[in-house]
């Protein structure tokens, strides 16, 4: 991405909290989709499944069955926002 983005306060706290150390195992799909929204496109598919791009970053994601992500779920996000330039103590965005 040319230009780095504005984080809320709340996204944020969700990319911190996706970033843990131990991985934390409170964080919200809901929140998570509101914070993929804010870097990038997130379109829903058939059968529970979305499309994320972030960046020139693409993966699909199950829709979380419980309110919570699970270990492997906050793993598969890392590495996706990773790879787009999104890391722990990156408040603003890929530049």
């Amino acid at each position: 991405m040319a230009d780095p983005v504005h984080l809320s306060n709340h996204h944020r706290t969700t990319l911190r909290q996706l970033f843990e150390h131990p991985v934390s195992h409170n964080i919200e799909w809901r929140a998570v989709l509101s914070l993929l929204e804010a870097i990038g496109s997130v379109e829903e598919h058939r059968e529970g499944k979305v499309a994320v791009t972030v960046g020139s970053q693409s993966e699909f994601f199950e829709t979380a069955r419980q309110k919570d992500l699970d270990v492997q779920e906050v793993l598969d996000l890392r590495r996706l926002l990773s790879t787009a330039g999104y890391g722990p103590g990156d408040d603003t965005g890929a530049g």
